[in-house]
């Protein structure tokens, strides 16, 4: 037997309809956002940023690839890791289809992470990943757009990130979520928070490319496909600890 509320179907409908209502009008705030942040102030990128790519070596502007707009998410890979973030991996696992239409719509997508592009290279060809993937190895992108956080930053604190300073690092519980997640990257849970995920947009406008928009943290929820299908699934999240994994880590079902 059921602990959940149940019902006949008229009062169902009846509840449909009056959270239908609720549901329009979140739409109706998401397009008002969604207004304003192109709305927001363009800033100039006057520094010159170098990634290594399949191509060779390409500045900010090569990795627009002749669209105008380019949206690049910050994939958690740091250079001491030897897998990818799993989070930035779910996240990233509705890259390949996507990126085509956004290609065929003006937009590029790239992923971008500290990790060298050979070590970018292996997991993208482990995973099945097609999307363009940069790497920023020995570059200042990923600390001037607030993805990156240095060991000194987190031993004193001071580190931006999600638009508030952080304090001084405080060890993690050595069995909690972000010690195991740390763990699948082959690494401790300080090295692995280094890195943050984000993502940022630029336009390219007569040759000069800007800044147009950063989000971070649960920012990035609405790119997270699984969560915006679960959140239509009867029990929702339903989560426990971490219980998601790379794709080709799952167990047969």
């Amino acid at each position: 037997m059921t602990k959940h509320r149940t019902g006949t179907r008229e009062e169902w409908l009846a509840a449909r309809l009056e959270l239908l209502q609720a549901e329009k009008e979140l739409t109706r705030r998401s397009d008002e956002l969604a207004q304003r942040r192109q709305g927001l102030p363009w800033v100039r990128v006057t520094k010159e940023y170098r990634f290594e790519t399949e191509e060779g070596s390409a500045s900010l502007k090569d990795l627009f690839q002749g669209r105008s707009q380019l949206l690049v998410y910050h994939f958690m890979f740091g250079p001491e890791y030897t897998g990818g973030c799993p989070s930035c991996s779910a996240i990233a696992d509705g890259f390949n289809g996507i990126s085509v239409h956004l290609a065929n719509h003006d937009v590029m997508l790239t992923a971008v992470s500290r990790a060298p592009l050979a070590k970018l290279q292996a997991y993208k060809r482990r995973l099945g990943w097609t999307f363009p993937w940069a790497s920023s190895f020995g570059g200042d992108f990923n600390d001037d757009f607030n993805v990156r956080v240095t060991e000194q930053q987190q031993r004193e604190g001071g580190a931006e990130y999600n638009y508030r300073r952080e304090s001084a690092w405080q060890p993690v519980d050595s069995k909690g979520p972000v010690a195991e997640l740390a763990a699948t990257t082959g690494t401790d849970a300080a090295t692995y928070t280094r890195e943050r995920p984000g993502v940022s947009a630029f336009v390219l406008e007569n040759g000069v490319v800007h800044h147009t928009y950063s989000a971070y943290a649960r920012g990035l929820d609405g790119l997270w496909g699984m969560y915006q299908w679960l959140d239509r699934a009867p029990r929702g999240r339903n989560e426990q600890g971490v219980w998601w994994r790379r794709h080709d880590e799952y167990g047969a079902r």
